[in-house]
């Protein structure tokens, strides 16, 4: 077992909903993850553990999205866990400072949201789910954001219009403001 395997799965186990869909993706994958060591990789067939970051403007009211490449739609950032990557969280900064170009993300710690999906684009396997685990970033006032090699657009969005009908983005958007408007007034 590796640290970010370790770190998953004790991260998954302590994570908490109200909501059963999302406790019952928890359990998933928790029960991929113990079945599966390799179950963060590439090369896990079938599904593995993914990490996504929904970054907020520092006021709440704009969202950061990338319009992906390959599936040409818009999303939050996100990606595949890296060898070295020793946490879930430090997987998805990662790939937030990546996808996005902004310097100086702040991650509100613990999970957001969790998220399956079919992806048919996913290296050598003609279908694979991705058992997505997001946070929240804020990011610094001012940020601008670049365009990076796997994306055709990254721009702020207000988070009360945003690119897409998708129910899923809305979702994730919400709960991405209440977690920054809880977590900001803790910080005061």
């Amino acid at each position: 077992m590796t640290a970010l395997h370790d770190d998953a799965l004790a991260t998954l186990r302590a994570w908490g909903s109200g909501d059963a869909r999302q406790q019952a993706l928890r359990e998933r994958m928790v029960t991929h993850l113990e079945a599966h060591p390799d179950g963060l990789g590439r090369s896990c067939p079938g599904a593995h553990v993914t990490a996504g970051v929904l970054v907020l403007s520092d006021d709440h009211r704009h969202v950061l999205l990338t319009l992906h490449a390959k599936a040409r739609r818009w999303f939050h950032l996100g990606g595949h866990c890296e060898p070295q990557d020793r946490t879930l969280a430090a997987a998805a900064l990662r790939e937030g400072l990546e996808e996005s170009g902004v310097p100086d993300l702040v991650l509100v710690p613990g999970p957001l949201h969790l998220d399956a999906h079919v992806v048919g684009f996913c290296g050598e396997h003609p279908q694979v789910t991705h058992l997505d685990v997001r946070f929240l970033a804020l990011a610094p006032a001012g940020a601008v954001p670049e365009v990076s090699e796997e994306s055709l657009d990254v721009r702020w969005w207000p988070v009360g219009d945003l690119p897409t009908e998708s129910a899923e983005l809305r979702e994730l958007v919400a709960a991405g403001v209440a977690l920054a408007q809880a977590w900001s007034s803790r910080a005061i």
